[in-house]
């Protein structure tokens, strides 16, 4: 079956969606160890939260980059996460969507979260046709993100480190295995619509 372009696809179950982020080892292992991030996380710079684990790895090279070592699956409630979404602006300009340029620019700098669609990865980090949702949190979202919607925060370096060494070794069916299930995220038409672009 083809898979839609814009479709969040995620772990969930009824009340929580993890999400993934990349932190060096100072902010990571402490936030994996106390299930909130430490004091140096800082909650007034925006913050990209991204659902899909092969995005993640593509972004951080398999917890490779520097400041990017530290790998975590964060879950958080669908009700702080679809609170983002409806609050969300489009990351760029998409005659159609938006009345016009300036219109799209001042809620852009109002708006609490942003979306961005990135060309979904797959197990080599190649670009797919269909897309991977991106949220970025600033402001009021970001501290609720950090002290309201976080449920736990699990380590999965090594999980990355393992998916990466079973693609190197060309057994894909073994790394395909390890991956988390992402099934399609259930939301309603209208808490997208502003965000299909």
């Amino acid at each position: 079956m083809e898979v839609p372009l814009h479709q969040i696809r995620a772990r969930h179950t009824p009340e929580t969606i993890t999400v993934h982020q990349a932190y060096p080892p100072e902010i990571g292992l402490p936030a994996a160890r106390d299930g909130r991030f430490p004091p140096a996380w800082k909650r007034d710079r925006m913050t990209w939260i991204k659902p899909s684990f092969l995005w993640m790895m593509y972004r951080c090279g398999w917890g490779t980059k520097a400041g990017q070592e530290t790998v975590l699956a964060v879950e958080i409630t669908r009700e702080g996460f679809e609170w983002a979404l409806r609050n969300a602006c489009l990351s760029h300009y998409a005659p159609g969507l938006h009345p016009d340029r300036a219109t799209w620019q001042r809620t852009l700098k109002t708006a609490p979260a942003r979306v961005q669609w990135d060309p979904e990865r797959d197990l080599h980090l190649r670009a797919l046709p269909h897309r991977a949702l991106q949220l970025g949190l600033s402001g009021e979202a970001a501290h609720r993100y950090a002290d309201e919607w976080i449920v736990g925060i699990t380590d999965v370096t090594a999980l990355a480190h393992e998916v990466h060494g079973l693609v190197r070794a060309g057994d894909l069916t073994a790394a395909h295995a390890l991956l988390p299930e992402e099934p399609p995220y259930p939301v309603d038409d209208g808490l997208l619509a502003h965000l299909r672009g």
